[in-house]
């Protein structure tokens, strides 16, 4: 089963279920960082932290590969009249999607890993911008939580990758084998000859 299929099962599953889509809990109690601008949401799924964004006064551009996902979200988004773009990409194939030729006060990454998008993401971040990932990481107590290796990160590995920003948030949780990060990109400082 191909990634987009997977997905799409997945989310009319969620759909059938009646599960509304909520943000995700560390991002929420990022609130008082949060007042507006524009914002990113990679793999968003159905939409929680896009609508929570919006609903923060974002201007929200989300992707994620399911079809699926992306009609729900744009559907509700018409419906409850926030500003939020939301289109179906592929974040795999990165054949210059037009999200990495735009600028963002805040690009959001929740349970999704290709370590291909840390570059993107550092040069689509405005200066004085912010970036939240959360996602699985390597700790001992969740071996068997069901995750391929290749979807967790290492210990620590944000804080090292994000090192040269100012990190507001760091946290490794072991329990639940899950890392996550809110750091914010330092203005450039101009020297004055």
């Amino acid at each position: 089963m191909d990634s987009k299929t997977k997905w799409n099962t997945k989310y009319k599953e969620r759909m059938n279920n009646k599960l509304d889509p909520v943000p995700n809990p560390s991002l929420k109690n990022l609130t008082i960082y949060l007042n507006g601008g524009t914002a990113l949401d990679l793999a968003c799924g159905l939409g929680g932290n896009s609508l929570f964004l919006a609903r923060r006064n974002y201007q929200v551009q989300a992707v994620d590969i399911s079809d699926v996902a992306i009609n729900y979200l744009n559907e509700g988004a018409t419906q409850d009249h926030l500003r939020i773009e939301a289109q179906v990409s592929d974040l795999t194939a990165l054949n210059n999607p037009s999200w990495a030729n735009q600028t963002y006060d805040i690009v959001v990454i929740s349970y999704y890993l290709d370590r291909a998008l840390f570059p993107i993401v550092k040069s689509i971040i405005k200066e004085g911008g912010y970036f939240f990932m959360e996602t699985f990481y390597h700790s001992s107590k969740t071996e068997n939580q069901g995750v391929s290796s290749q979807y967790k990160l290492q210990p620590k590995e944000l804080l090292n990758e994000f090192a040269d920003w100012n990190i507001l948030l760091f946290e490794e949780n072991e329990l639940e084998g899950r890392q996550t990060i809110f750091c914010q990109k330092r203005k450039m400082k101009v020297l004055i000859r």
